[in-house]
């Protein structure tokens, strides 16, 4: 396989899993911010819910999508056009999101596996607080990411079909709708 293939494959699985990430993020921010209306009770309740597998989500979207963000990186590092500038930074807000959820979020949720629905410790909305403020830091990020990473994808992909009808961007000259004829 060719890199550009390569590349092509790895973008593909990439913005899925960004795009999958993004969604579920915003998903749980919604969830989190309607709880704000609700007591402990009813908070520790979902957020015990929530703890089953959404971890689970989250690691099985973030994985992927900072893996294949990492080999974009390093395939586009030999160019350095707008495409690997905008996919760095991608990277880097990735890693906002992996080290705030790292240091706030998930410590959080662990404390909260042993929350009491009944018994709700006396804090417990100082500590939502934290954990939404984190969530929304981690979600903005997130969605920036996606952003980026699909505005690299969309110049990337832009430039593979000018080159491909012989546009300017091929040496032609031409344009799609002026064909190079052959004379062979």
């Amino acid at each position: 396989m060719t890199d550009s293939v390569i590349v092509t494959i790895v973008r593909f699985v990439n913005l899925l899993f960004a795009g999958l990430f993004a969604g579920f993020l915003v998903t749980v921010l919604v969830i989190e911010s309607t709880l704000r209306s609700f007591d402990a009770a009813v908070y520790t309740q979902v957020r015990l819910v929530e703890l089953v597998h959404l971890d689970d989500l989250a690691t099985a979207s973030l994985v992927p999508t900072l893996t294949t963000t990492v080999v974009l990186v390093f395939f586009g590092a030999k160019v350095r056009g707008r495409t690997f500038w905008l996919t760095l930074t991608a990277l880097l807000l990735l890693v906002v999101v992996f080290a705030t959820s790292l240091l706030v979020n998930v410590p959080i949720n662990t404390d909260q596996l042993a929350w009491s629905v009944h018994a709700p410790p006396a804090g417990w909305a100082s500590v939502r607080d934290r954990w939404q403020i984190a969530h929304a830091v981690r979600t903005v990020a997130a969605l920036l990411a996606f952003a980026g990473l699909s505005a690299a994808a969309t110049h990337k992909s832009s430039v593979i079909r000018l080159t491909a009808h012989g546009s300017p961007a091929g040496g032609t000259g031409r344009s799609p709708d002026h064909p190079v004829r052959s004379s062979v």
